[in-house]
């Protein structure tokens, strides 16, 4: 089976590529020789780098921001990497995203890299604010649902 880079991976996909439970979201790519340190294997920054670009996508799907004027800002408070197994360069990879809790201005969210196996998880937790950066911004109401009823999602 062919894996689609860059491209939202459905449930089946998942699992035919060992996610026995699938994610919300899930988006394929392959190691890159940039993201390689001296040792040759994937530097650890590249990991975070990766993470953010599952929450970048994540944020548009979900309708949270299309980083436009008038939009939320989003700001990440913390950001964790468990680095399980390396990488190499040309490894496919599967990147997924969901949220697993939320309180009224921010919200937590889960990563894991697969390739194969289980390569590394994540977490960060992310605090919406007002479009001029001027306090925190609830997280409306909608949003709060779709955790729930999307991710599974808890209220913190």
């Amino acid at each position: 089976m062919t894996l689609p880079y860059l491209t939202p991976l459905d449930a089946d996909t998942q699992r035919a590529h060992g996610i026995a439970a699938p994610w919300p979201l899930a988006i394929a790519d392959r190691v890159r020789f940039s993201e390689l340190d001296p040792l040759n294997h994937v530097n650890n920054a590249a990991y975070l780098s990766w993470f953010e670009g599952i929450r970048i996508h994540y944020f548009r799907d979900w309708d949270i921001s299309h980083y436009r004027p008038g939009d939320p800002r989003l700001v990440i408070r913390r950001a964790e990497v468990d680095y399980l197994r390396e990488m190499r360069l040309d490894e496919d990879y599967i990147l997924t995203a969901r949220t697993v809790s939320f309180r009224t201005t921010s919200f937590t969210m889960e990563y894991a890299l697969w390739a194969g196996d289980l390569r590394a998880t994540g977490a960060a937790v992310v605090v919406m604010l007002a479009p001029d950066g001027s306090g925190k911004m609830p997280l409306p109401d909608a949003l709060r649902q779709r955790f729930e009823q999307v991710d599974g999602a808890r209220a913190a």
